[in-house]
């Protein structure tokens, strides 16, 4: 294992065909690659939350080699709980796992959304990425729940 030693930053434009490449990492099993996953409309989207004040890509890289990502969006403003920040993506290289760098791109998400204003930061995670749930309950989460979600 090696030990934490990236540099998180916020992504540039330059950053998204990385990125993007990157989320190969999400696809591979337990995750599964959208049905309708496109590269080029991928780097057009990240290029959007780059420029988007209510949005970023967080990149963590190490000698200039992404080894983990994140985005985050400010989304819905609830009645119960004010400005929601959600992490959308958090995926780390496969051979750097459970080496900080996952805490540090959660960290940096949780800093962005309080400077932005959000009272509360959430994520889902599928059923089978046990794995990653274990990261999230290290982290001491408020709670959690469920989510239930329909393709359109």
């Amino acid at each position: 294992m090696t030990a934490y030693r990236a540099m998180i930053r916020h992504a540039s434009p330059a950053d998204a065909p990385a990125t993007v490449a990157a989320y190969d990492w999400l696809f591979a099993p337990p995750g599964v690659r959208p049905p309708d996953w496109s590269p080029a409309i991928a780097a057009d989207r990240l290029e959007a939350a780059i420029a988007d004040d209510r949005a970023t890509v967080l990149v963590a890289d190490d000698n200039e080699i992404l080894v983990g990502f994140a985005t985050v969006y400010l989304d819905i403003v609830s009645v119960r709980f004010g400005q929601r920040a959600w992490v959308e993506d958090l995926a780390v290289a496969p051979h750097r796992r459970s080496s900080g760098i996952g805490k540090a791109l959660l960290d940096a998400a949780k800093t962005w959304a309080r400077d932005h204003g959000a009272a509360r930061l959430a994520l889902e995670s599928g059923a089978a990425r046990v794995d990653a749930h274990r990261f999230y309950e290290r982290e001491r989460p408020e709670g959690w729940s469920r989510s239930f979600r329909w393709s359109l």
